[in-house]
Formats: structure tokens, sequence, C-alpha cells
């Protein structure tokens, strides 16, 4: 099988690793850069527990091929808290009970990110809204409302 090279920021920190073309970006993340955060859900895109950052752009990257990411800036959940502080996103999911069994939270996390990024003052639809790709089994999303509109207010 042929292989090709990715050159990718990951984090802040450079790889390039050797892949398959067919290898999903998913797969690069975690098996070869080593980043179990990000989670594999559905393997559809419908649960959005693989969401990452790409470009500043929310990604499924369970629905990307790793070859697509040569020269891009990834942005995981790995890459939230910054010298052993969590990001006030994560604070606010801890806070506000946004999270349960952890599952969907590293794609819940990277969702709030870039949402709040585009809108630092939503209201509660905009959030139902913005979680329509994000699935959780566990919380009922009202704790996750809280959370975002939480930090929303820290960070805004």
């Amino acid at each position: 099988m042929q292989r090709i090279t990715v050159h990718t920021t990951i984090n802040g920190t450079s790889y390039s690793i050797e892949v398959e073309p067919r290898l999903l970006l998913v797969d690069l993340i975690r098996d070869k850069a080593g980043l179990k955060g990000t989670h594999v859900g559905c393997d559809t895109g419908n649960c959005g527990a693989c969401t990452i950052l790409m470009d500043g752009l929310t990604v499924k990257s369970c629905q990307v091929l790793a070859p697509r990411a040569r020269g891009a800036e990834i942005r995981t959940v790995e890459g939230l808290a910054r010298n052993g502080d969590l990001h006030p996103i994560q604070e606010a999911f801890w806070e506000c009970d946004g999270l349960e069994c952890g599952f969907c939270t590293p794609g819940m996390l990277m969702t709030t990110v870039a949402f709040l990024d585009e809108n630092p003052h939503p209201s509660d639809e905009e959030i139902r809204r913005a979680y329509s790709g994000n699935l959780c089994r566990c919380t009922g999303y009202l704790n996750i409302i809280k959370a975002v509109k939480q930090a929303a207010e820290t960070m805004g």
C-alpha cells in the first residue's frame, strides 16, 4: 500500500507522520500522535465524540482522511489546559456537572471552543442548535447548557 507523509501541527507540536492515504484523521490523532482524548464513538459522524478543531473550525475527525490535515493547525482536547490550569470551558463543565461518563465530553468541549469564539453571548436556543451534532446519553443537556453559559460569562 502506498504511504504518504502528513506534516501537521497538533496542539502546537509539529508532526511528520507516514500514513496510508485511507487512514482517518481520528486514527492519526489517537494512534500515531498518541493523543487519546479524541474519542471514536459512532464512526459515522453522528455523535460528535471525535470533534476537533482544524484551522479553527470544528471537524468530526472520524469523517476526514488524515492526508487532509497536511499543513493544518489541529487542536484537540489535550490542547485546552495551559500549564496545568484548566481552560475556562473545562472549569465550567466541571463546576456545572456538564459531564457524566465523559465519553462525549472532548467533542462537547471542542464544539464549545469554536462556538463561543463565534458567539460569545449565546442564548439557550443558540446553544441547543450548536450542539445538534453532539450526542450525550447521560446528562440530558441541561447542565451542558449551564456550563456553556458559565464559560461564556467567564470568558466574556
